[in-house]
């Protein structure tokens, strides 16, 4: 008598995990629909090109004629490649200053927002003007600014009873001016992530603090900064990216001279790729410098990760 109750309870069932798996697999097929497109751009114009510049690096190639395959060996002349080292240490330095004065000087342009000031939100547009031009205008203004007979640079030292330099033509000084640029264009772009953070940080955490007698140092160090660490965090790995990455300032201004004395991993890349018709060569160096950014973004993910893991700050 039970049997049939049981057959037909079994065909319910069946039914029932029919209907879902019938579900799960439409679901899945609709989430693939809608993120197939994202995937083959990103494969088509991310992924394709990073594994062709890893082959082209493996080939003695003009972009022009059929490569010839030589291994390693673009590599092994890269590393004992002067310029090379040259245009690495100067990265280095671009990227020492975009994360330990651009970042601050962001942070802190941020913070002068909030402060109660007169007009401050005309200053808030100020700021923001050398991130919004265009960084060949950029470029060709602080040429002109830097100029050592006529430029405004000079004239300002001239006040001082200081003797023209020749901030562009020196290597002792080019490097110096065009970094200074650097941080004037992109410094404002911080503040805009930052002011964003500090906007969303709860004011009751300010009004408890207060009622609690602490002072304007005491809420920045325990309240804003501590929330701030992960607007932070991005913005190193913005920053580190970017600056392993710097071409277009560098170019306008000084071209990587003078010998060499700005050159960095993405205008040599550039001369021997076109200048030289040195492909192969040129894609070696293109690779390094996306390794080189993908190692360090790894690192702070990896860092931020036990960072957040040890509770060293609340998000």
């Amino acid at each position: 008598m039970n049997t049939p109750v049981k057959i037909a309870d079994r065909h319910e069932v069946v039914e029932l995990n029919t209907v879902t798996k019938y579900k799960k697999i439409r679901s899945a097929l609709t989430i693939s629909a809608f993120v197939a497109p994202a995937i083959i751009i990103y494969a088509v114009y991310v992924l394709f090109p990073i594994m062709s510049t890893l082959m082209y690096s493996f080939y003695e190639w003009d972009g022009m004629g059929v490569g010839v395959f030589v291994g390693l060996q673009n590599y092994l002349d890269l590393f004992k490649d002067a310029v090379f080292w040259k245009a690495l240490t100067n990265n280095t330095w671009v990227v020492l200053t975009s994360v330990f004065a651009q970042i601050p000087l962001g942070l802190i342009m941020a913070l002068m927002l909030f402060a109660p000031i007169k007009g401050i939100k005309f200053f808030s547009s100020v700021y923001f003007f050398p991130f919004l031009m265009s960084t060949v205008a950029i470029g060709l203004l602080w040429v002109l600014m830097f100029d050592p007979l006529n430029g405004v640079i000079n004239s300002i030292i001239n006040v001082f009873g200081f003797e023209n330099v020749s901030w562009l033509s020196e290597t002792n000084t080019a490097l110096f001016a065009v970094l200074l640029v650097i941080v004037w264009q992109f410094s404002p772009f911080y503040m805009i992530l930052f002011k964003a953070a500090i906007v969303g940080i709860p004011g009751e955490l300010y009004e408890a603090a207060e009622i609690d007698g602490a002072s304007s140092f005491q809420k920045f160090f325990n309240i804003t900064l501590p929330l701030l660490m992960p607007t932070i965090v991005s913005s190193s790995i913005l920053a580190i990216v970017g600056s392993l990455k710097a071409f277009d300032i560098f170019y306008i201004m000084t071209g990587g001279g003078p010998n060499h004395g700005t050159e960095l991993l993405g205008t040599y890349m550039f001369k021997q790729a076109f200048i030289n018709f040195n492909m192969g060569y040129a894609s070696a160096i293109a690779f390094i410098m996306f390794f080189l950014a993908l190692f360090v973004t790894i690192i702070i993910q990896v860092m931020d990760h036990f960072r957040k893991k040890k509770g060293a700050y609340g998000i």
